[in-house]
């Protein structure tokens, strides 16, 4: 039989997926440009590195409470309706940042009604994904583009705003800001179809709903396996990049140094990525989840070493693409829940995934304190690797067994931990 086709092309062929794509281009700009102008603004105001700081960590510290208590507005409403009131909320948020009259105290709580909604929204966005291009191979490429969308605004995003706040204000920056909130909302709800809700039974408060679809996501052993190796390794690679500044200073490097350490993951995240996505087919992708997996912090225990610059960038760069195996995976986690439980479970592990990194950062910065930062990051890789070899043996164990050839027609009985077959 020919090979099936590969690549991104298929995805794009999708006129509901360029929407989606373009709104999602249009609402990280927004991000992007808010967090540094905000940033700046509360420094100017303050002169607080403390509060400036803080306006970083509002940014994610509110997604495990927007995820949780909030998980299950992307199941219970219809999600064209979630994704635009969720657009048109930050781009409310951001004006009120761009008055005069705003005081610190309220710029700051308006970052964090941003950082709630967040999770609801890339939750409700994920799942939309998958009435877009169904739950097979064309989610998988969708989800990886949106994927790489995100790691570059890493790389020019920040650069970008730098070079904005030359020519404009902060104020005139978020000003931006609500532009293109605006324009997000706008492509969704001209660009998409409507929906009904997935749920629309879930009976009780919205928080009680929210909290049962938490619970069912993380009993079900499978998803909890699939949910951890998702976040278990971001959890250990924020070490270097948090780290980059007092390494660079450790080694004797200067401030170039520390933006070729921070730009090295997401280059071998974006790489490995497009790669993956446009030359391996399905079947080998899923083959490759498990190997990656396992290995894509050990480059971090170079660091034992102390290595210099280029050292310390190639191992960087190679425990970036190591992060190819989320391609593989996403297949995997789809199939494995309930089209019912979808937008909650989806919800789940965006908030999961920023709580995680903050964690980490904050982690590592503590160890930071007592131990030398080569000691911390190659002790963030070995220790990262045995988690994620644990898991992978989770993975492993819960994967659903084929169905004999024989019995492929006949009605089939599983366990709680197996909703659907997937192909790995």
């Amino acid at each position: 039989m020919p090979a099936e086709p590969t690549g991104y092309t298929r995805v794009f062929a999708v006129r509901e997926f360029r929407t989606v794509f373009a709104a999602h281009a249009f609402s990280l700009l927004g991000v992007v440009v808010s967090e540094i102008a905000l940033t700046v603004l509360v420094y100017r105001l303050t002169g607080s590195p403390l509060l400036s700081a803080l306006t970083f960590a509002l940014g994610m510290l509110p997604y495990l409470v927007g995820g949780t208590l909030l998980s299950g507005i992307a199941d219970r409403y219809p999600p064209r309706r979630v994704l635009v009131v969720c657009d048109l909320l930050c781009a409310a948020c951001a004006a009120l940042m761009a008055l005069p009259a705003t005081p610190v105290a309220v710029l700051l709580a308006l970052r964090a009604v941003n950082a709630l909604v967040a999770p609801v929204f890339n939750g409700t966005r994920m799942t939309t994904l998958t009435d877009v291009l169904g739950d097979g191979d064309l989610f998988v490429l969708g989800r990886s583009l949106l994927r790489i969308v995100s790691q570059s605004s890493v790389l020019v995003g920040f650069g970008l705003g730098g070079v904005l706040l030359t020519f404009v204000p902060p104020r005139g920056a978020l000003v931006i800001t609500v532009a293109t909130f605006a324009l997000s909302a706008l492509l969704l709800r001209c660009g998409t179809k409507r929906r009904p809700a997935r749920e629309g039974r879930g009976g009780g408060t919205l928080v009680r709903y929210s909290l049962g679809g938490t619970r069912q996501v993380l009993a079900d052993r499978r998803v909890r396996a699939l949910l951890l190796l998702f976040w278990a390794p971001p959890l250990f690679m924020v070490a270097p990049e948090v780290l980059a500044a007092p390494y660079a200073d450790e080694i004797g490097i200067g401030v170039a140094g520390v933006g070729l350490l921070m730009c090295a993951l997401p280059v071998g995240t974006i790489a490995a990525e497009l790669y993956v996505g446009s030359a391996l087919s399905a079947a080998a992708r899923a083959r490759v989840v498990l190997p990656l997996a396992a290995l894509t912090l050990l480059p971090l225990a170079v660091y034992a070493l102390t290595p210099g610059l280029v050292w310390a960038v190639a191992a960087l760069v190679v425990a970036g693409a190591g992060s190819a195996y989320t391609l593989g995976l996403d297949r995997w986690f789809v199939d494995a829940v309930p089209d019912e439980l979808r937008g909650r479970a989806m919800t789940v592990h965006t908030a999961g995934l920023m709580t995680v990194q903050g964690a980490g950062m904050a982690l590592a910065g503590l160890a930071a304190e007592f131990f030398a930062v080569s000691t911390v990051v190659a002790a963030a890789g070995v220790l990262g690797t045995l988690c994620c070899l644990l898991l992978v043996a989770e993975v492993r164990r819960t994967a659903p067994r084929p169905v004999p050839a024989a019995r492929e027609h006949a009605p089939e009985l599983r366990d709680g931990a197996d909703h659907h077959v997937t192909d790995g």
